[in-house]
Parts: structure tokens; C-alpha cells; sequence
């Protein structure tokens, strides 16, 4: 089997690697350890949804693994150590999702607002219309300058916004901040300033909590708060309690990890805290382009002999998706030069 299937690519993407390899689809063996090890002996490349762990125990049982992918962004649950080692190419999609989770942080900044219009479409007897906001003429936070800050920047200036910005792994001199036009401020600064704030922060261990107390006690009153970043980020106790004394009126989290508000911890049950499943990548164009760049580099790793993989390209996919016919823009590689 050249190519095992975990989560399927947009069907494109699925006959274009059809006609060049053996492709199965077998999804029921994400929840099936046992099934899939067994499937994985002739396995050389392999596509697996966010929660399937690629562990150095899984790699022993793939003896002809060349590729694995995943669709979404990110490697957490990929040992990349142990793919190195094994001379197995890590591919994921690095830049299809930033279109489609600046527009999620771009609709939640608006729904958020506008509480008043969601109560409304979800059927919620409100007595009299809750009085909203405009987002013209605010000052927004960006904390953390990952790719979707990029591609959000640009949409709120065009609305009319004010951006600050902070990040703790680039320097407040850096030209990158300039070029977004966020001015770059201290993080109190930006909580201080800020009508809302989007967080879209790479996550490192060493953040965990960071989003604490001492960030959080400098809050501008009745705060938006918005967010697709690691819940780690936060530290739970400082963020229900600025929830619940008014410095922040209401947060949006996109895919908060298992227990970040379930019962028994500090955020549970807060009305003013809404969390989603991971919406902001799941749009048709994320996946379409997800998946013709899964099936591309999965060519090229098979197609390439292991000792040519460092030649392949690994730079960011273009976040357009291809104007009529979607091969004009992923037409099948030349390896003629290689």
C-alpha cells in the first residue's frame, strides 16, 4: 500500500493520488490501535487526523514509512524526533488554515460586539435589545504575531481599528511590526489600551500560564476577548476571575483543550465564556487547500529517493486557492531537475 488514509482529502485531491498510487481509505482505524499497527507494515505513507498520536512505538511497527501527514496545523502529536530519526518526512499544511481562522477571530470580534444578535439567533427572549458596539474606532490587541495575525492585521484596519501588539519572541524594534501597522507595546500596555484582544500566540511549553494575573490586572474594563491559540496559555483561575468581576465582558476560544472548563475547575459554567470545536480551520477552501498541499508533498517524499528529502521544498503554501480549475495552480511537479 503505497498511501493509508486515516481522515480523507477533498475528493480531487483523493482521485489525483488515486491514479498515481495505491491509495486506501480506512478512517475506522484511527480508534482502532491494534487494526491500524497490523495495517502499517507495507504502509509508506500515512494521513492522520489530530488524534492520532505518531509515536516512536507507532513508527516501529512501519518498517516502510517514507511521509506522514496531517491536515490540520501543527505537529504536537507527531514525535518529530523520531520521524528524523526514521528518515520519515513530517508534512503538514502550514499556512491553508490562516485565512480561514483570522475570518473565525474577525466573526467572533463581531458576534461578540453584537451579543445582542446571537441571543437572537439562538431563539433567546431578550426583553429589550441589548445595546452593541462598533468595531470602528476601537484599539485591538494582537498578542502573538503567528501567520493569522498576518492575515487578520489587514482586515481590521480596513474596518477601521486601532492595532497594538505583543509578542515574547519578537523584539519591539522588529520591521514586521511596522509593515502589519500594529504598534508594538509592553504586554500591560496592551492590556491596558485595548477594547478586545485576539490571541493567535504560538504556544512553547514555556508559556504555559502566561495569560495570568499579572497580564490580566491591568485589563481595560468590559475586555473582548477572542482566541485560537493553545488554552495553556492561560492560567484558569486569573481568567474566570476576570470574568467574573467585569475586565473582561465575554471571551471566544477556539479548541480549547479537554478540561479547560469542565466541571470542578474555575471557568466552569461561566456564561460569558464560549468555546468552539475547533471552527476555525473547517472551512471548505482550508480544507481544499490542505489537502492538495498533503497530496503534493506525499508525491514528492514517494517520488524522491530518502536521501534527496532535504531538497524538497518546505516553504508556506500560497493561501490562494486556484482560480478555475484547481490543478492551473497545483500542477503535477517537475523532477526532471532534480
Amino acid at each position: 500500500m503505497d498511501i493509508l488514509l486515516l481522515e480523507p482529502l477533498v475528493p480531487e485531491a483523493m482521485k489525483w493520488l488515486q491514479a498515481r498510487y495505491a491509495v486506501s481509505l480506512e478512517p475506522e482505524l484511527a480508534s482502532d490501535t491494534r487494526g491500524l499497527r497490523n495495517a502499517l507494515y507495507k504502509v509508506r505513507s500515512l494521513v492522520v487526523p489530530r488524534e492520532v498520536m505518531v509515536s516512536r512505538e507507532l513508527l516501529d511497527f512501519a518498517p516502510k514509512l517514507q511521509a506522514v501527514a496531517r491536515l490540520q496545523l501543527g505537529t504536537d502529536n507527531t514525535d518529530l524526533e523520531a520521524c528524523k530519526e526514521r528518515q520519515v518526512r513530517v508534512i503538514h499544511p502550514s499556512s491553508a488554515n490562516v485565512r480561514s481562522n483570522a475570518e473565525y477571530l474577525l466573526a467572533c470580534l463581531l458576534m461578540l460586539y453584537r451579543r445582542g444578535m446571537v441571543s437572537s439567533l439562538l431563539g433567546r427572549s431578550a426583553g429589550t435589545p441589548r445595546l452593541g458596539r462598533e468595531l470602528y474606532g476601537s484599539v485591538l490587541g494582537i498578542l502573538g504575531l503567528a501567520p493569522t495575525a498576518h492575515a487578520l492585521a489587514p482586515m481590521l484596519t480596513a474596518l477601521g481599528v486601532r492595532l497594538v501588539g505583543y509578542d515574547p519572541a519578537i523584539h519591539h524594534t522588529a520591521p514586521i511590526w511596522e509593515r502589519l501597522g500594529i504598534e508594538a507595546v509592553s504586554l500591560p500596555a496592551l492590556a491596558s489600551q485595548s477594547d478586545a484582544v485576539s490571541v493567535q500566540m504560538l504556544y512553547a511549553s514555556r508559556y504555559r500560564g502566561f495569560i495570568g494575573e499579572n497580564m490580566l490586572a491591568h485589563c481595560k474594563p468590559a475586555q473582548i476577548w477572542v482566541g485560537i491559540s493553545r488554552s495553556a496559555l492561560f492560567e484558569p483561575q486569573a481568567l474566570a476571575g476576570a470574568l467574573q468581576d467585569g475586565r473582561i465582558e465575554a471571551c471566544m476560544f477556539d479548541g480549547a483543550e479537554a478540561g479547560f472548563a469542565s466541571a470542578g475547575t474555575p471557568l466552569h459554567g461561566l456564561k460569558n465564556l464560549f468555546l468552539t470545536p475547533r471552527l476555525g480551520s473547517l472551512t471548505h477552501e482550508a480544507r481544499l487547500r490542505a489537502s492538495w498541499y498533503v497530496a503534493h508533498r506525499l508525491h514528492q517524499a514517494l517520488e524522491i529517493p530518502t536521501s534527496g528529502l532535504d531538497r524538497i521544498a518546505a516553504g508556506p503554501m500560497d493561501l490562494e486557492l486556484p482560480a478555475g480549475e484547481v490543478a492551473s495552480q497545483w500542477a503535477e511537479p517537475d523532477f526532471s531537475q532534480q
